[in-house]
């Protein structure tokens, strides 16, 4: 009696989520000396934002930031659909998070009491 071979599973394509992490204080994090925390506009690749979110708060840790919020916008299309002015570095940035299959860091903007 042989076993059938496991169901082929439909690859899903990547794509590209912006997403804006706030950050806290950490020791190391490199953010302004008298910043209370920043927040990161990010282009994540992933096959779904679940995935895009879990690979950036992953990475976001390995590089001693410490996330406690992050906010999904969508892909390239869901954005253009509510309206969003993207210009063409911002997509270019999109595009080189995909063809890296990377999370990119496109902005990061302190906070200060």
């Amino acid at each position: 009696m042989t076993e059938a071979p496991p169901p082929k599973r439909e690859k899903r394509p990547q794509q590209v989520y912006t997403l804006v992490v706030e950050v806290g204080r950490k020791p190391g994090d490199g953010l302004p000396e008298k910043s209370t925390g920043a927040a990161l506009m990010i282009y994540a690749s992933g096959v779904d934002e679940d995935e895009a979110v879990r690979e950036t708060v992953a990475i976001l840790k390995q590089a001693d930031l410490a996330p406690l919020d992050v906010s999904g916008y969508g892909t390239l299309e869901d954005r253009l659909k509510g309206g969003d002015d993207i210009d063409a570095d911002e997509r270019a940035l999109m595009q080189r998070a995909l063809d890296e299959n990377s999370v990119i860091v496109a902005q990061m903007t302190p906070f200060y009491d």
